[in-house]
């Protein structure tokens, strides 16, 4: 026969825990002997360890009552249940793991690995960082919206990061950053980025210039946060705007304007 403190040791709690299942319920109280001292014998060590066992898993201590009332067979089902619960649990948490993993590894943990590829090209071409953290932060909503879309919208931009004509544009605006608006590269700028998006329109489609297809909220928020990491960006719009094109996440061409009727002669 065992004391308390022995089957508390052999059940792996403490003497406090099996005093609170008594009190519970859940184990039942032993006989004791001459002494007033509890005795329990092997079977409290079986149920002690089934009790501790499942109040372990999560599973309510109500619950736990009934369980250890149930027949084997509905045991057996409630005891899968809960295994079949514990491991969902243990891949969520093994996610969530992996998200505090890549925390150090900065683009990754919100950016799928082609975006946070493209944005380290534009890093080793010597794109200001500003720039790339414009990029950054609009595709994070952007992928967030449009998770299916990426690979495609990639693709288009690794072909376009291969035309020099391109990465200069990016330069030009990396030597604009610091700049006041009336910087005369940016003019220079604005005339060469509206030459190259009309020939590329007009080449293959203004679907290639501008394809991103999302809500006028999402294209607003991604505006204002380029043109607060980069606020240059904002009179590059202007500029551009007067040379037929506008927008900066969405490119659109602008409608030339119809021409004033011409005026009668007075009479």
């Amino acid at each position: 026969m065992l004391t308390i403190g022995e089957l508390a040791s052999y059940a792996g709690v403490t003497v406090r825990a099996v005093r609170h299942y008594h009190a519970k319920g859940l184990l039942p109280e032993p006989e004791r002997d001459h002494s007033g001292y509890r005795r329990y014998d092997a079977g409290a060590v079986i149920e002690l360890i089934r009790i501790r066992t499942l109040a372990e898993a999560g599973v309510p201590l109500a619950r736990v009552r009934e369980l250890l009332q149930s027949g084997e067979e509905e045991f057996a089902a409630a005891v899968a249940d809960i295994d079949r619960r514990l491991r969902a649990e243990i891949r969520e948490r093994q996610r969530h793991r992996e998200r505090i993993a890549r925390l150090a590894s900065g683009d990754s943990l919100a950016l799928p690995p082609e975006v946070v590829e493209y944005l380290d090209r534009l890093r080793a071409l010597g794109v200001d960082e500003r720039i790339v953290r414009a990029e950054r932060d609009g595709w994070i909503p952007l992928a967030a919206h449009s998770p299916g879309r990426v690979a495609e919208w990639m693709a288009r931009k690794r072909e376009q990061i291969d035309d020099p004509r391109l990465v200069g544009f990016y330069l030009t605006l990396s030597q604009a950053l610091d700049r006041d608006d009336d910087d005369p590269r940016l003019v220079e700028l604005a005339d060469k980025l509206a030459v190259y998006i009309t020939r590329m329109a007009d080449e293959r489609g203004e679907h290639y210039v501008d394809d991103t297809d999302i809500a006028s909220p999402l294209v607003k928020l991604m505006d204002t946060l380029a043109f607060d990491t980069v606020p240059p960006a904002r009179r590059l719009i202007e500029l551009l705007k007067q040379r037929g094109w506008t927008g900066w996440t969405k490119l659109e061409r602008v409608a030339p304007r119809p021409a004033a009727p011409p005026r009668r002669p007075a009479s």
